[in-house]
């Protein structure tokens, strides 16, 4: 059976994959298939269930709940750091400012409308945000992946860090994406999926070298040390498992979005 799974082309992906793509991990009876798009692609998507497995903001999970469940690996979560916004200069606070996002159904762009709804958001594909800033097109830029590491040395400064003030907030990590798959292939091809998947998140963590070395192809500039970093900040012991306290951070995250009026109804989170 050909199952599609829907990823960023980013190394924490592609990491997180390595053993199913490389065939290091023995699928059984199920052919997976890798389809490469960015975040907001594959949130629209989710949208209309296009595909099996899925990468998928937090945020927009709330959307698509009814016919995705979360698979509890996968998980990319900030442990006092995430998405953040960067300026030429600082701005002295986001309230009234124009800030570039990659996307309103990221979860970044909602966890920045809870730091501060009053805001102005253009809409700009994550890796145009930081030459927008620089070109002054816009205030601010609101950055995923890996400009988090490389802002400074294009010349930019750190206005918020929304992992610190979600930890701050609450004392819990920042649930950023995870991976979702489809309630209609039922409860046994689920759990047998959610297997392999978490098993080739654990072959990449038991052999670093290889599956770093297969993901610094989707670094995007990163040089091999700083890719190293940016993996470990999103693939480790959580993407195995979100824990206990990751769970609630999911739960709570949604349920401050409906508080806020951000998304439109309560979203019993449902891992699988």
């Amino acid at each position: 059976m050909e199952i599609r799974i829907a990823h960023s082309p980013d190394s924490d992906d592609a990491f997180m994959f390595y053993g199913l793509a490389a065939e290091k991990v023995e699928a059984g009876p199920y052919r997976f298939t890798h389809r490469l798009e960015d975040i907001e692609s594959l949130n629209q998507k989710a949208l209309r269930g296009e595909y099996e497995v899925t990468a998928i903001s937090i945020h927009a999970y709330a959307y698509v709940s009814d016919r995705y469940a979360l698979l509890s690996s996968g998980a990319s979560m900030g442990e006092r750091y995430g998405p953040m916004v960067v300026a030429r200069a600082p701005l002295g606070g986001i309230r009234g400012r124009t800030i570039a996002v990659p996307g309103k159904m990221t979860t970044a762009y909602l966890a920045l409308r809870l730091f501060e709804p009053d805001f102005s958001a253009v809409v700009l594909p994550f890796d145009r945000i930081m030459a927008a800033v620089q070109a002054e097109e816009v205030d601010g830029g609101l950055l995923i992946h890996e400009g988090q590491l490389t802002y400074a040395r294009e010349g930019l400064c750190k206005e918020v860090d929304l992992g610190v003030w979600w930890h701050d907030t609450t004392g819990l990590p920042l649930p950023l994406g995870g991976n979702a798959i489809r309630r209609d292939l039922g409860a046994e091809r689920i759990a047998e999926i959610s297997t392999l998947l978490r098993r080739s998140i654990q072959y990449g963590l038991d052999h670093r070298a290889d599956a770093l070395a297969h993901a610094q192809s989707y670094a995007r500039g990163l040089q091999p040390a700083e890719a190293d970093t940016f993996v470990g900040m999103y693939v480790n012991a959580r993407t195995l498992d979100y824990g206990d306290d990751g769970r609630r951070a999911v739960q709570m995250l949604l349920d401050r979005a409906h508080e806020s009026g951000l998304v439109p109804h309560r979203v019993p989170v449902e891992f699988v």
